[in-house]
């Protein structure tokens, strides 16, 4: 037996259980996320191509720029006071460092075990929509009452509610770009459980009502939508009628979602009013953005560093908001704000690049699922620090680099 074989014959497989590790371990255990990348980067990057591999990368600007996202907050500590917090948030981002050479290399997957971990991801979601609506059953009456009060389903990922929602909003496209893919070769069963899928997504992102999630898909099916139209010529303003009928329609049956609006204005009305109210949901978030401007106009070139802005953020919000709680004081939030507040003008801008560099791929800058995915996860740090998280970092990496092997593969 050639020896090439011999190894993908032991390598395969031993990645379809690293992957799996990982997939299962983010919807369910993070202990089981960590030691499912750490098989995955030992499988990846221990072997005798590694020079080779290590040439890919830096060939790759798509790579090598997702990689900045760990290098910037590294850099930083040069004038970062805290490097306590400084280090644990280089912990948090490794893997944008080491995903994207693990990638670099030949994972020994062909375009149907993509397909296959894609399957494993769907499955997954669907456990954890089913799992958190099962806990929304068992007291119902009283979190729909919730609602009122910025409460949500418990989720998934560690009840993080906003990034199970991007989750869902990823398996989604996942399933329209299956059946638009492959329409042809499935069977009328197949096709059916995948339209099931879809739909149950779709309800329970109206269900869950976080905005997060709701944005996204709405955006996203919009600009298929046009897209669509645009690509076939047609004058079916159907779909594009039916996208503003379904958050109307939505209103009137899932109580969460109703009780979600209600609540969302009433905390609005205070932030037109420049009003602190403590437990505000919009409020705490539009005092975080205005940290995170002054923090970039008081140190334009540089910034703070990153494991100085919880603290200088706390002082601001001390002189600003005299009466804010503890538990109110979070970071900037946006991711934006974030590097533009450790880094400066410099680390704001750069982010803006790595956020553009998915939609330049020569190979994919025409493939419309490609550019929604980055839209839809690059479009969520306008108002969220989904990088600043475990389970936000796997997300944006994983999910990026598993997608770019996938689709530039034939078969």
């Amino acid at each position: 037996m050639p020896a090439k074989v011999a190894i993908e014959q032991w390598r395969r497989p031993s990645f379809y259980i690293a992957v799996g590790a990982m997939l299962t371990g983010l919807l369910f255990s993070r202990a089981l996320l960590s030691w499912g990348m750490v098989l995955f980067v030992i499988l990846s990057i221990f072997h005798k191509n590694i020079p080779e591999q290590l040439n890919a990368f830096f060939a790759s600007p798509f790579l090598w720029s997702t990689s900045l996202l760990f290098a910037v907050p590294l850099i930083s500590g040069l004038w970062s006071e805290d490097l306590s917090q400084w280090s644990q948030i280089l912990r948090i981002k490794l893997p944008l460092l080491m995903l994207p050479i693990c990638f670099a290399g030949e994972i020994h997957f062909k375009s149907k075990d993509w397909e296959n971990v894609c399957y494993i991801f769907l499955v997954l979601t669907f456990g954890g929509i089913c799992r958190s609506l099962w806990q929304y059953a068992q007291n119902m009456n009283s979190i729909n009452a919730a609602y009122l009060k910025a409460y949500t389903i418990e989720t998934p990922l560690g009840n993080d509610h906003v990034r199970f929602s991007l989750l869902v909003v990823i398996a989604t496209l996942a399933i329209v770009f299956l059946l638009a893919k492959s329409v042809k070769k499935y069977k009328r069963t197949t096709a059916s459980l995948l339209l099931i899928l879809a739909v149950t997504n779709l309800v329970y992102l109206h269900v869950l009502a976080v905005r997060t999630g709701l944005v996204g898909f709405y955006l996203g099916i919009f600009v298929f939508v046009i897209w669509r139209l645009y690509r076939h010529k047609t004058k079916n303003l159907f779909l594009i009628v039916l996208i503003f009928l379904l958050p109307v329609v939505a209103y009137f049956i899932f109580p969460t979602f109703r009780n979600k609006i209600r609540y969302l204005k009433y905390d609005l009305s205070f932030v037109q009013k420049n009003i602190y109210v403590p437990g505000s949901s919009d409020g705490n978030r539009l005092a975080s953005i205005r940290a995170g401007w002054e923090l970039l106009k008081q140190q334009p070139v540089t910034g703070v560093g990153f494991g100085d802005i919880r603290n200088e953020s706390r002082r601001f919000y001390d002189e600003k908001y005299p009466r804010m709680s503890a538990s109110d004081k979070i970071l900037p939030s946006s991711e934006w704000m974030m590097y533009g507040s450790g880094a400066g003008w410099f680390g704001a801008v750069l982010f803006s690049l790595v956020m553009l560099a998915p939609f330049f791929i020569k190979e994919l800058r025409t493939n419309i699922f490609w550019l929604l995915l980055n839209f839809l996860i690059g479009s969520s740090y306008l108002f969220d620090i989904g990088l600043e998280v475990q389970y936000g970092v796997f997300i944006h990496a994983f999910v990026l680099l598993w997608w770019w092997k996938w689709l530039q593969l034939k078969k």
